[in-house]
């Protein structure tokens, strides 16, 4: 690995079987890593201990290797992290938030509120209203969620891409709250790039505008911010986001791999058969960036 410069990687949710569009995005990651001389590692991103599945882990793995990727040391579970992020947490400035989902919903569409984001509805409360709020959360079983105390508005990042963009930052969710509290995606995901010397983030356009929120978090535990590369997503024939509700026919076990790969590879825009054809071929300049409409 000392060969290596810097590290990309491919991190999926295991919570169902990888679809045509979460494969693209894998073969994307792995070209953009392997083109540039860098690692490139598989990290299993499952905090989220409600829709996790260790079986759904091992499939996604499996898929992965079956369409000819391959990847540098072992797999990294998130499950195994949890004191790395609790580290991470105290040196962030942090405050407990007692709103429900509902309340959280109901605030963001207040006027001259920005839509999906906190609007800090507990981050001033008196100590004397913390308590109350409290005991009463755990009269009903749950904890509250931590949420960052954050210093700006906005924060801007560099996309391959898209070039500088400029992205909100609200007090996002740092841990989980409710009854059975998780990590959150967001510290989780700055801390393992950072702990793996991931110097190059590959993954699909929806996740952009989280970038920013990101960067910021690096910069708050001065940890290094990576390259990021935000790549067109895969439609249905209806015009919205692929996902697994589209069913079974857009996963590998619906097809041989070597029949998906060639049609990830012409989605690209490629004549190839195997991941290594595609490789010699690869020119990340060359990538639509307009959304792939899978029929």
């Amino acid at each position: 690995m000392t060969d290596f410069v810097g590290a990309g990687r491919y991190a999926p949710s295991p919570s169902g079987d990888l679809h045509f569009g979460n494969l693209r995005t894998a073969v994307l990651a792995w070209l953009f890593a392997r083109t540039t001389g860098r690692a490139f590692y598989l990290r299993v991103e499952d905090i989220d201990t409600g829709r996790s599945s260790a079986e759904s882990a091992a499939q996604q793995i499996a898929d992965l290797a079956d369409l000819g990727l391959d990847w540098d040391g072992e797999v990294l579970y998130q499950s195994q992290r949890f004191e790395d992020y609790a580290a991470a947490l105290v040196k962030l400035p942090h405050y407990e938030c007692y709103c429900s989902r509902k309340e959280i919903a109901e605030a963001s569409q207040a006027p001259h509120s920005i839509p999906g984001h906190y609007p800090g509805t507990c981050r001033d409360l008196t100590e004397d209203e913390r308590m109350f709020k409290r005991a009463e959360l755990i009269g009903q079983g749950r904890v509250p969620a931590l949420r960052l105390r954050a210093g700006v508005a906005k924060w801007q990042i560099h996309d391959y891409y898209a070039g500088e963009v400029v992205g909100e930052v609200d007090d996002m969710v740092l841990r989980r709250g409710g009854s059975q509290p998780d990590w959150a995606y967001n510290l989780a995901v700055v801390v393992d790039d950072a702990y793996q010397g991931v110097d190059q983030v590959v993954r699909g356009d929806d996740l952009l505008s989280s970038a920013p929120r990101q960067a910021y978090l690096a910069h708050l535990l001065q940890l290094p911010v990576p390259e990021y590369v935000h790549v067109p997503l895969v439609m249905n024939a209806a015009g919205q986001r692929l996902s697994k509700r589209d069913g079974a026919e857009v996963t590998l076990r619906s097809m041989r791999p070597q029949e998906m790969f060639p049609r990830i590879a012409a989605s690209l825009s490629y004549g190839a058969e195997t991941s290594q054809e595609l490789l010699k071929q690869f020119r990340p300049e060359r990538l639509s960036r307009e959304p792939f409409v899978l029929k």
